[in-house]
């Protein structure tokens, strides 16, 4: 706060407009100075406004709060720039907050724009002069003078910034997607897609090609996806990149999955399992035997949870094998092997040799058809403590969708021990979290649910709802960009498979309903109520578990 007030001179009033029920502009009284450049701008913010843009009407983003962005601008009179202002407040649903600075405060500033803009020209600026891509020329010596070019300096800088930003800003994903004039570069952070950058249509193609060679992928092939990966030191450490590239009608897209190996394993108590489903867990993979299946839909954060298990079980006196695709983590201890299709190397095959390697754990990618299920259900019932994963929507439906491929009832009741359905929802940032109201229907929503949660396990969730019910959310701060969010934590529904849902098994096919109703019968926390005791522990927020699970609350100016 002592830095925001040497920053802002003795007026405390401000020029405010855009997306305000009252008009566009909220306020038209003096304008407050700008008199020192803040120590740091981060790239999410400094990118609200293009640099071309800023450049040329005076002006720069510097702080985001929430849904408020503060520019510091030359001329705050300049009838041009504000109605620049205008058209991407209405346009992003942003409001802009404007202070006057001078020429020395506005130079500093714009150092925070990295450099990317210019290390593009200059990439632009190499292939005019060096090579002249065209249809006719010989495809071989295109390729040589490619190859030769992307090597150099401007393509490999450009992408050393584009990683290094994505990194800094903690994003899982690095999406370079081409569009009808330009490509656009996009992170994903804390699961919400982010624009980072804008680059000219001319150099887009020389990243992917860049990245394919990096991949070892084949860059004259752009008629089919291929999958690699590579490995870059950042900062002294070694991260690991997933590649896939996919044709698309304006040409050929590639996504690169930021692969941090500290990261990935994650202890089961951090990824935010609490309460009796982690007693649940813990007893599970104590036993010889039976199949643990995680379900959700792609990107849910499956793959990271069972990683959390093997890292558990991850002793000498055991061989654990894992069949991946693609392995995401490489694990010192686990024997993990790679599926290839394209040579016939499948989930099932694969699983075929695992069980003459005399396993005690398999972790299997994936169940994704009849035959590997039916060898994951064996596997299970002959001595193995088999782990995997489901494209389901909820835990429960994990069983009717093997009865569907095909897996005999009776065999699946013997074979499975537990489903467990998992979403991940934003953290609050903890820099800039706040106690808030929420609207009474709402609160009354929330009441209602949390009714059915018995008091036992509010107490293993080191819950004390004895003076009421608290809510809390983040303000936006530097540290998180302005979001009021960051990093993720999953919620979860555990369900063991005891003696009663076996006889729903074999007598009743997995009847869902009546699986729901016994999962009720035993108290089993649902995903949704998890949610909430997280949101009343103050890890997350309502919107943000709406947003993951059905039947969300409304909050009253959305009815």
């Amino acid at each position: 706060m002592d830095n925001e007030e040497k920053k802002i001179g003795d007026s405390n009033t401000s020029q405010t407009f855009g997306n305000s029920s009252s008009g566009m502009f909220a306020s038209e009284t003096e304008v407050a100075n700008l008199e020192s450049a803040p120590e740091k701008i981060s790239s999410a913010v400094i990118n609200i406004i293009p640099e071309e843009v800023a450049s040329k009407y005076g002006m720069i983003p510097f702080e985001k709060n929430g849904n408020l962005v503060k520019i510091a601008i030359l001329d705050p009179g300049d009838i041009n720039a504000l109605n620049v202002l205008r058209f991407m407040a209405e346009r992003e649903k942003i409001e802009f907050e404007v202070y006057k600075t001078s020429q020395p405060v506005l130079e500093v500033m714009f150092k925070s724009y990295g450099g990317a803009a210019e290390i593009v020209k200059e990439a632009i600026k190499s292939f005019k002069e060096d090579v002249d891509f065209k249809e006719e020329e010989d495809q071989s010596k295109v390729l040589q003078k490619k190859n030769e070019l992307l090597r150099e300096a401007p393509v490999a800088k450009l992408i050393q910034v584009i990683i290094s930003h994505a990194i800094e800003g903690k994003a899982s994903d690095i999406h370079i997607e081409p569009m009808e004039e330009n490509f656009r570069v996009r992170f994903r952070v804390d699961g919400i897609l982010h624009v980072s950058l804008v680059i000219p249509k001319e150099i887009g193609p020389a990243i992917i090609s860049s990245l394919k060679i990096l991949a070892n992928l084949k860059i004259d092939e752009k008629r089919k996806p291929q999958d690699g990966r590579f490995r870059m030191i950042n900062e002294g450490k070694e991260i690991d990149f997933r590649v896939s590239t996919l044709p698309v009608i304006t040409g050929e897209k590639i996504v690169l999955r930021i692969l941090d190996k500290d990261k990935g394993l994650a202890s089961i108590e951090i990824l935010g399992i609490m309460g009796t489903a982690l007693v649940h867990i813990q007893r599970a993979i104590k036993e010889t035997y039976g199949m643990i299946l995680f379900t959700g839909p792609t990107g849910s954060g499956k793959s990271t949870s069972l990683y959390a298990l093997l890292k558990i079980l991850n002793q000498e006196e055991r061989n654990i094998i894992t069949l991946e695709d693609p392995i995401e983590y490489n694990i010192e201890g686990l024997n993990q092997s790679q599926v290839k299709p394209e040579i016939g190397y499948t989930f099932a095959n694969g699983l075929r040799t695992i069980l003459r390697q005399d396993p005690n754990v398999i972790m299997v990618g994936e169940i994704r058809d009849g035959e590997t299920a039916e060898l994951a259900v064996h596997a299970a019932l002959t001595g193995h403590l088999m782990f995997s994963t489901l494209h389901t929507n909820t835990a429960i439906g994990s069983v009717s969708r093997l009865i569907d491929m095909g897996i005999e009832p009776f065999l699946l009741s013997s074979s499975m021990r537990m489903a467990v359905s998992q979403r991940l929802v934003r953290k609050i940032c903890e820099k800039c979290k706040e106690e808030y109201d929420l609207p009474k229907t709402v609160k009354d929503q929330i009441e209602a649910e949390i009714k059915n949660v018995s008091p036992k396990e509010i107490e293993k969730y080191e819950l004390d709802l004895s003076s009421g019910l608290k809510f809390y959310h983040g303000k936006g701060c530097d540290a998180c960009n302005g979001t009021g969010t960051a990093g993720r934590v999953g919620i979860y529904e555990v369900i063991p498979i005891n003696e009663d849902m076996k006889n729903i098994m074999t007598d009743h096919n997995g009847n869902e309903e009546m699986m729901n109703k016994k999962r009720d019968a035993m108290g089993i926390v649902t995903i949704r109520q998890d949610g909430i005791l997280k949101i009343l522990k103050g890890l997350t927020t309502i919107e943000e578990v709406d947003r993951v699970t059905e039947g969300g609350a409304k909050l009253e100016e959305d009815i």
